[in-house]
């Protein structure tokens, strides 16, 4: 990453250590994201979005180690399907462990996570050193921010950092499988 980067970079990750919100490109939209073991910084989110919180939130990582305190391990059959996409676009439904939070589940015992090479979302997770909130950056049912310009001037002053870069070449939002059945969710 540029010189220009690392300082956004860090930052950004001020603002996750102290509960913020910060707004980041991924790989084919804005999303918002968080420390996702801070639940007064996950109700924000929902709150900003106007989420409702049954749809639970999608965790991204820059190393699949990072999802390990959400997720339980993988079995065989679910690591087959997992392996070949990631680091990459694809987020994956996986078995939760019971303590996370409800936010993050919207109360199910799943959890939605991907390991990403979008250079910002990994020098994100890498620099926080853990895993990250990643929701789309928009009001429930609007389409998503695409621009860290249209980010700031449609969610500016709801969220405390944002981070001026590309998206990746995706169309739109990550893909969502269930690591359990292998069929496609969104």
């Amino acid at each position: 990453m540029t010189n220009q980067y690392s300082s956004q970079i860090t930052d950004a990750v001020r603002v996750l250590e102290t509960g913020g919100i910060v707004a980041y490109p991924t790989e084919g939209v804005f999303g918002l994201g968080c420390d996702p073991a801070n639940d007064a910084a996950l109700k924000r989110i929902l709150k900003i979005k106007q989420r409702d919180a049954a749809k639970g939130l999608i965790i991204a990582a820059s190393e699949i180690q990072q999802l390990s305190p959400y997720v339980e391990p993988f079995s065989e059959i679910v690591e087959s399907r997992i392996s070949p996409t990631w680091p990459g676009p694809v987020t994956w439904i996986v078995a939760a462990r019971p303590q996370i939070s409800n936010i993050l589940t919207g109360g199910r015992n799943t959890l939605a996570v991907r390991v990403s090479k979008h250079p910002v979302i990994s020098t994100l997770c890498s620099s926080f050193g853990h895993a990250i909130v990643s929701t789309s950056a928009n009001l429930a049912g609007d389409p998503p921010c695409l621009t860290a310009a249209e980010t700031q001037l449609r969610l500016g002053e709801l969220v405390d950092h944002v981070i001026d870069a590309d998206i990746g070449n995706n169309q739109g939002a990550t893909i969502i499988m269930d690591a359990q059945s292998g069929e496609r969710i969104r």
